[in-house]
């Protein structure tokens, strides 16, 4: 194991220790080498760190040459948000789609493919899977990365996920507690609220988080949302009631708490970054995230050097500090002990294309011959939420041109979007793409405008189906991965 630099004292150690910083490039840079050996335990890796599987091996490699003990994270959900496919899709369907079968077995499976994959890349921290209960169907942030709107549904497949990944070496981080399905903001750009009693609360939002942690999830992620019922004045990640009285001690849970990305605004706005940092580790967290936007060496000393000064300012009791870090190292030590669960799965690089053709759900409307000759595809493409992304892929466009050649594609949106995708079929048959039609009106106005003239229209509905099912054929998917859309051109050709 590394020897760490020996004019980094104690503390300043134990405030890198709990940090897990992104940086920018595919290659270790040398500023995160140094680190390292002062003293940081975590790193993150996000979509611009990806290239290919094997740079990724060579990355973490590189890495692990300064700090053997290496914690490296990753955001990869599989389905709409990955990172490990970030330039694809991902080979896997999202939670939506597997609750959507409702099959642990198949979650279970999954998640130990992914699970594979990952590790034989040398990652060993994932934050997933999303525990939350999408009660809100108009949810800008959540949506199909919650396996659905029951609680006991959501219960049983998060525990399976996490049992799948962690049996090949990779440690789970269920997020986002207390629960981030019944919100109408998106914490990256503002502070959400759940406003409901705490009987609801802790019948619907809490189900998944204690079937997890039964599953023995090795890591929680915070929310940043305000829920009145547990704590009126603070932010999940801020709150020691949430992270402390409920989490640790009501729940029972012994495990690493990371906080979500905390240059998220829900935070760094109204308490600034480096205040937020020491209120986070004094509420009761335990891993401080952030790279997502900030991956620079300037800001992981800022972070340091403010935990420090509030350790002696007497604002942060030197003890919560010294016991986070000792939960990274402990983690570290886990994942260290697990490396053979990866060498021993077996692969069963198919399930993710299985899942999503079982997941979808095909609805005949009666109008139309089946689809035998090229068509026009046309993709309603709303806005992505920052943790998607909108660098990846998505839709059944690319399949549809290889299974029917001379098929074409175009991307539309606003409120002409309808008319201008009519244009552009110039006479062919429509495969209308969209993604939460029922949250945006211009699309539900733009597939009203395709199947008045072209009945025959077939619709994929690559979000939640919240929309009463319509055209020739509907296809729901319950998500937008790789697969998703390689099935659900399948289910075109098929009728």
């Amino acid at each position: 194991m590394t020897t760490l630099a020996t004019g980094a004292d104690t503390l300043t150690r134990d405030a890198l220790a709990v940090l897990q910083p992104g940086f920018d490039g595919t290659t270790a840079p040398d500023w995160v080498r140094r680190r390292l050996g002062e003293g940081l335990a975590s790193v993150a890796l996000f979509g611009r760190n990806v290239v290919s599987e094997e740079q990724v091996t060579a990355l973490t490699a590189a890495l692990r040459a300064e700090r053997d003990d290496l914690l490296v994270a990753i955001d990869e959900e599989s389905g709409d948000v990955t990172r490990l496919d970030v330039r694809t899709g991902s080979s896997f369907p999202g939670n939506h789609a597997l609750g959507a079968v409702d099959d642990p077995a198949l979650t279970r499976g999954v998640a130990r493919e992914l699970g594979r994959r990952l590790a034989a890349c040398g990652v060993n921290l994932d934050w997933a899977p999303s525990a939350d209960v999408n009660a809100n169907p108009d949810n800008p942030v959540i949506g199909v990365r919650s396996f659905g709107a029951d609680p006991g549904l959501a219960a049983r497949h998060t525990a399976a996920w996490v049992e799948g990944l962690q049996s090949t070496g990779v440690a789970a981080c269920t997020k986002h507690f207390p629960g981030h399905g019944d919100t109408n903001v998106d914490s990256h750009l503002a502070v959400p609220r759940i406003d409901v009693d705490a009987e609801t609360l802790y019948a619907r939002e809490l189900p998944p988080f204690r079937a997890a942690i039964a599953a023995g999830t090795r890591a929680v992620m915070s929310a940043h949302i305000v829920v009145p019922a547990l704590d009126p004045d603070r932010p999940g990640t801020l709150s020691r009631r949430i992270l402390t009285d409920l989490l640790r001690g009501e729940l029972g849970y012994r495990g690493l708490v990371v906080t979500d990305g905390m240059e998220m605004r829900a935070v760094s706005a109204t308490y600034g970054l480096e205040h937020g940092v020491v209120l986070a580790i004094a509420a009761g967290a335990d891993a401080i995230c952030v790279g997502g936007g900030l991956c620079d060496e300037g800001t992981v000393l800022s972070l340091r050097d403010a935990l420090v000064a509030a350790v002696r300012s007497g604002e942060l009791p030197e003890e919560r500090l010294a016991d986070a870090a000792a939960r990274v190292r402990e983690l570290a030590r886990w994942t260290a002990g697990a490396r053979g669960g990866a060498e021993t799965a077996v692969p069963d690089p198919g399930i993710g294309l299985t899942a999503a053709r079982r997941a979808l759900t095909v609805t005949r409307g009666g109008a139309g011959a089946p689809v035998t000759e090229a068509v026009h595809v046309a993709r309603f493409s709303p806005a992505a939420n920052i943790a998607v992304g909108d660098e990846t892929p998505w839709g059944p466009a690319a399949e549809l041109a290889r299974l029917l050649p001379g098929s074409t594609a175009g991307t539309f949106g606003g409120p002409d979007a309808g008319a201008e995708a009519l244009a552009a079929a110039a006479g062919r048959r429509i495969v209308a793409v969209v993604r939460d039609e029922h949250r945006h009106a211009w699309m539900g106005a733009a597939l009203d405008t395709l199947l008045a003239a072209r009945p025959d229209t077939v619709v994929v509905e690559m979000g939640v189906p919240q929309a009463p099912p319509r055209g020739a054929l509907h296809i729901a998917t319950h998500g937008a991965a790789r697969v998703c859309g390689v099935a659900a051109a399948e289910a075109v050709v098929a009728g």
